[in-house]
């Protein structure tokens, strides 16, 4: 922290000097060196005048309510009177820069969602698959994820998964999930790897996941469930949509994580679809009515989320061409 001295005479500086002795006072003409992340407390009028960026608490007499008013308009932390210092200004200092921390995060969470978002798959068609997906955070930082990756030249891997939990903490655990972008060669391995690094660390989440490979050529459809509802949807025309539900405990939560595969075979126009539960909530009812009318929706092709959800939303879709050699 510094202390600008002022460049007016004030009778109260004396007392000044003493209260914030362990502090580091600095002319005015040298405040552009100083460390622009650190606090500063200065006079009003200084402040006022050279108009620099820094984060300042400002101190005015006590007359001068009008230049404090003005101060905190240009972009104060916040007010002191020299009449009136607090007796221990330490304390309030540190609260002030505490929550002048707490502001700057919330200042950069724009800047963070872009660079999740940038860590994203692109949309892309692998022969006769198109990779299409939804991806819409309930505030800036989402704690879904999607990834998909090319394995061999005939085979692609792919998986959903939801964090447990909000905020910051999640959101976090899907850049580490992005880390494993073509780590894993199968649904299994990655699975069963992510699940082992989750329980080493302890990092009391745990994640449920759909994960999946695709055969280019045979086309079928390998997917596993850990944990994760809604259940992945095999969609095919003329036919009653396939579920497939999970016996599968989410990642983190057992050292013996038993987990089940099913294969599916990917009919022309058909289409393979897994979504985070936050799609479940642009409907009213239970969670089995939520999903019912989820499926109808999905089947229609009449799935559209509002702007402003209260949960997470992610949804992948593979989709296989009206294009056939069987």
């Amino acid at each position: 922290m510094y202390f600008i001295y002022p460049s007016r005479e004030l009778r109260q500086l004396d007392k000044a000097l003493i209260l914030f002795a362990d502090i580091e006072w600095v002319k005015l003409t040298l405040v552009e060196m100083c460390d622009p992340n650190q606090i500063y407390i200065a006079d009003v009028h200084d402040f006022l005048n050279h108009q620099w960026d820094c984060p300042t608490v400002v101190i005015a007499l006590e007359d001068e309510g009008a230049a404090l008013s003005q101060a905190w308009q240009k972009g104060a932390l916040a007010g002191w009177i020299w009449e009136d210092l607090p007796e221990q200004p330490f304390d309030k200092l540190q609260q002030i820069e505490a929550q002048y921390k707490r502001n700057q995060d919330s200042r950069d969470l724009p800047t963070a969602a872009e660079l999740q978002r940038r860590l994203l798959p692109s949309p892309e068609q692998f022969q006769q698959y198109q990779f299409k997906y939804l991806f819409q955070p309930t505030a800036y930082l989402s704690g879904d994820w999607i990834d998909f990756w090319q394995v061999d030249e005939h085979k692609i891997l792919f998986y959903l998964a939801d964090v447990s939990g909000h905020g910051v903490t999640s959101s976090l655990l899907t850049s580490w999930l992005a880390g494993f972008h073509k780590r894993a060669h199968s649904p299994e391995h990655l699975v069963l790897k992510l699940n082992e690094m989750l329980i080493k660390e302890n990092i009391e989440k745990h994640i449920t996941m759909i994960a999946g490979m695709i055969d280019l050529e045979s086309h079928q459809l390998q997917c596993i469930n850990a944990g994760h509802f809604p259940p992945a949807l095999h969609i095919c025309k003329g036919q009653e949509p396939q579920i497939f539900h999970s016996s599968s405990f989410p990642l983190g939560l057992t050292e013996d994580l038993k987990v089940e595969k099913v294969v599916v075979d990917m009919h022309a126009e058909s289409q393979f679809i897994i979504c985070s539960d936050g799609a479940l909530e642009p409907y009213k009812g239970g969670i089995n009515d939520q999903f019912q009318l989820l499926l109808q929706d999905l089947q229609a092709g009449n799935f559209n989320p509002p702007a402003q959800v209260n949960d997470d939303i992610a949804m992948l879709k593979i989709i296989r061409s009206a294009e056939s050699h069987d």
